[in-house]
């Protein structure tokens, strides 16, 4: 098989676990499967990144980017001698890692000066993460005896919109990457940094936090993979947060439109963009647990198969807020809602969900918990009295989404969703479905939140895996 591997912060969190990856690769490489891996950063580096780029730009004390350097590189070197036991291959990996951490002390001295930290600058300090981890990975890869290279996603062939922190694939990446990377399959393993790209003038851009996934599902739909895996520390796409209800199962097999809905609805597992590249090429993507590697996971398909109880999952939303606005004026206003819209995305505030009744005089939605105060001022800024009489934000409150194939066409569904809610005393304050008929989604009190998912876990029998 054709394979794009993917591996996660937790999978890479230090020497240890590289080499289990390591010896994991060298298995299926052994078996005859052709084996592109994409790599995090390892377990936290990208947080101290960020986080000293910030005092550097805040603080301006050189003498904490050379802590930090001495830190980095303690962290790394540790690594390298866990994770490669031949001396000459340790080395040389050695060498790479302390050049690049040259490169980083070097940028993040300019910050202090600067007193300055761009969306730019950003990028590039906050892709050495995935730098400094791929030599290690490749370094131990060739320890055990399998020729491997190692590519920042640019040398990969991932190139990007210059969009600093949300960058998007252009359309020659697809040709670029099967052109530079395709031709070695079959000699070795080929290990690429996630998460990061550059743009067409050659500047590190990044696909955004958790962007690995992505970078992972844009090198399997080019070089065209007959699957793309996924290694996270648990066991597949679960029935919902285990963490909430420790009976939670395992999903044998989603579609690709389910497993969208459970990401942008507050699953954790995929990152929100990244089935879009596989579903280009109808590329099956597999979520497995590295330490647990005989353990099947989830597949992720095109088809699209409705489940005996039609629901295959609840999941979660925090740390949101919902804001309701209301006026008379609104009501047969044309462009009352466009105006809302433009104003909200100007100001740099998501939308996760929208409820409007139809006497359109009230209209309700939930943001981030973390854009409600700039959007409540937007808001103001742009609408008069006249036209929205009240703007009341609520920042205690929680989404909850029910996903499942075929939800809106099956009688009954909604009946047992909200009957069940009842039962329990919980109180529901928005509800949100669309016509995609893969959820339904509602905003509840945050001290109900929790208690809605395990009643609903229950309700839908859930725990015990039937009919999934």
């Amino acid at each position: 098989m054709r394979l794009v591997m993917k591996f996660g912060g937790s999978s890479v969190g230090d020497g240890k676990k590289i080499r289990h990856v390591a010896q994991l690769l060298m298995k299926y490489y052994e078996e005859g499967n052709q084996i592109v891996v994409v790599t995090s950063a390892l377990g936290g580096v990208t947080d101290m990144l960020m986080e000293n780029a910030n005092f550097a730009s805040t603080k301006g004390k050189v003498t904490l980017v050379k802590e930090f350097k001495t830190e980095l590189t303690n962290k790394h070197h540790e690594a390298v001698k866990e994770a490669i036991d031949n001396p000459k291959i340790a080395e040389e990996v050695l060498q790479i890692l302390d050049i690049r951490i040259d490169e980083l002390e070097k940028a993040l001295i300019g910050i202090c000066y600067l007193g300055e930290l761009t969306p730019r600058s950003i990028d590039y300090i906050s892709s050495y993460g995935e730098r400094l981890a791929a030599p290690i990975i490749s370094g131990a890869i060739r320890s055990l005896g399998v020729s491997s290279t190692e590519y920042t996603g640019g040398e990969a062939g991932i190139i990007t919109t210059g969009d600093y922190g949300n960058a998007r694939p252009l359309e020659k990446t697809y040709e670029l990457v099967e052109k530079r990377l395709g031709c070695r399959l079959e000699s070795q393993i080929q290990v690429v940094t996630g998460f990061i790209g550059e743009n067409e003038d050659g500047i590190i851009t990044t696909l955004g936090r958790s962007g690995s996934d992505f970078s992972a599902s844009i090198l399997g739909a080019s070089l065209k993979v007959d699957e793309i895996w996924l290694w996270k520390e648990v066991n597949g796409i679960m029935t919902t947060d285990p963490r909430i209800v420790p009976e939670a199962k395992t999903i044998p097999r989603i579609s690709y439109s389910e497993a969208m809905e459970l990401s942008y609805f507050g699953a954790n597992v995929l990152h929100p963009r990244s089935i879009e590249p596989a579903m280009r090429e109808h590329i099956p993507v597999r979520v497995k647990n590295t330490f647990d590697p005989l353990f099947e996971g989830t597949l992720v398909v095109a088809d699209k198969f409705q489940c005996r109880h039609v629901v295959k999952a609840v999941s979660l939303i925090k740390n949101v807020a919902l804001i309701n606005i209301s006026g008379a004026e609104m009501a047969g206003t044309i462009g009352t809602v466009a105006r809302l819209f433009t104003t909200l995305a100007s100001a740099g505030v998501n939308i996760v969900m929208i409820s409007q009744g139809s006497s359109e005089s009230n209209l309700s939605f939930v943001v981030s918990e973390a854009h409600v105060e700039k959007a409540v001022k937007a808001l103001h800024r742009e609408f008069n009295r006249k036209i929205i009489r009240e703007i009341i934000s609520d920042k205690e409150v929680c989404v909850v989404a029910v996903v499942g194939a075929g939800m809106a066409g099956t009688p009954g569904v909604a009946k047992r969703v909200f009957g069940a809610l009842g039962n329990s005393m919980i109180n529901i304050i928005m509800i949100s479905q669309g016509s995609s008929q893969y959820n339904i989604s509602f905003v509840v009190r945050e001290k109900d939140a929790i208690p809605a998912v395990r009643t609903l876990h229950q309700e839908f029998e859930l725990y015990n895996g039937n009919g999934i």
